[in-house]
This record gives structure tokens, sequence and C-alpha cells, in this order.
């Protein structure tokens, strides 16, 4: 729109306001003459704030618009829906701004969060030393002192116990000795390492609680299970 247009325009809504007062005030001096009998006050209330489902050509609008007394009614509710419309816009707004707050808040805390996430997500190299170690296999008791790994991702070398068949291994932590309540469980194959034969394996103990575990190897041949105390921190 260019700038004689946008010119032309506000001088049509002066006019056209300047129109309208001098009906108004025409109206209230009762220099006009109404036609018909006063609408309801439903009908004025629906009047005052615009309705759409107001057909201009309905006689009551002409009433209203020439009727001193339902004018005064009319300029009397308007500024109520006005006022209302402003407090209602005003609350949208609050209520806006509260919910870009709070987007904030919960969009800051996950930044702050990110690195402990990170951190978590981070994986633990981790050795366990089998080499000498007794085991527990069929309920046999072994001296072995329990193991430790953290509740973490964790990469475990395993070196195995003297005279360990080389091959592939499945390695399970359980809450037991029967191999139920697993907690966590990976397959590799065993490499040489000089006279002894190792794994690495990663483990996910992320969601398991410090306490009491068995770490077991079972071989791929045989089938046999090895349990081992392990301790989770």
């Amino acid at each position: 729109m260019s700038l004689r247009s946008r010119w032309f325009s506000r001088t049509e809504d002066r006019l056209d306001a300047w129109v309208t007062q001098q009906h108004q005030k025409r109206v209230l001096e009762g220099k006009t003459t109404p036609v018909g009998p006063c609408p309801d006050e439903s009908f004025l209330h629906s009047l005052a704030r615009h309705s759409k489902h107001i057909d201009l050509s309905d006689p009551r609008v002409d009433h209203a618009a020439n009727c001193p007394i339902c004018m005064k009614r009319l300029l009397t509710l308007r500024p109520q829906y006005l006022a209302r419309r402003r407090r209602l816009v005003l609350a949208a707004a609050a209520v806006c701004c509260c919910l870009i707050v709070a987007t904030f808040v919960v969009l800051s805390r996950r930044g702050l969060e990110t690195p402990h996430q990170a951190a978590n997500m981070a994986v633990i190299p981790q050795t366990v030393d089998l080499w000498n170690a007794g085991t527990l296999r069929n309920g046999q008791p072994s001296p072995l002192q329990s193991v430790a790994l953290p509740a973490s991702l964790v990469k475990v070398t395993i070196i195995l116990p003297r005279y360990s068949e080389p091959g592939q291994y499945a390695v399970a932590v359980t809450r037991d000795q029967t191999g139920s309540d697993l907690l966590a469980q990976s397959i590799a194959t065993a490499t040489g390492n000089g006279d002894r034969e190792e794994i690495s394996i990663d483990l996910d103990l992320r969601n398991s609680k410090p306490g009491a575990y068995f770490l077991s190897t079972t071989h791929g041949q045989d089938q046999a299970s090895y349990y081992y105390p392990l301790q989770i921190k």
C-alpha cells in the first residue's frame, strides 16, 4: 500500500468516526425516529460485542441505531466488552509468557544435565584378572575374593583362568549362580596374550543397584558355566 492510499484510509476512518459520533449525538438528543419496539437485552448485548450472528438487515438493528434508549444501553455495554476483551488478551499474553519461561527453564535444566548424561554414557575400561581364580561350578565353593565393577557402561578385559581353552565365550552378570535374573550379557572370542587367554566385552551395568552379584563365563563348546563373586559399586 502506498503512502497516498494509507493517508486516504486514515482520512476515511476519521470521517467514519465523525459521522458515527454525529449520528449518536442526534439519537441521544431525540432527533431521530426509531421504527418498531425496542429489542430485548440479549440482542443489545450481541450488537454491542459486534456478534457475527447479527444480520445488519435485521430491523432491530435500525431501531437500536435510532433509539435514544437503546443507544444509551449500547454505549454502556460496548466499553464493558472492550475492557473484557483487553483482559482476555492480557491473560493470554501472560499464559504465553509463562509457557516461554517454563520452556526456557526445562531446556536450561536439560543443558545442565547433559554433561552428567554424557559422563554416564562414557565407557569405563576395567580389567578382571581370573588367572589364579577358583570357580563356582555346579554350586561348589570358591576361594576367589569378589571382583568389583562400577554401575556404569564398562569395557571389561577378562584374563581367563589358567588352562582356559581358546574360542568363544559368553559372559553374563546375574543375581545368583543359577543364571537367573540376568543383568547384562555379552559374547566374545578369546585371544591369546602369551600363555594367557583374554576376552574383551562391553557390559551395560548402569541400571544395576550396588550389591553382590555373580560374573559367569561359559565356553561355547563345553557349555560349562563358571561363576565368580562380583560386587557392583
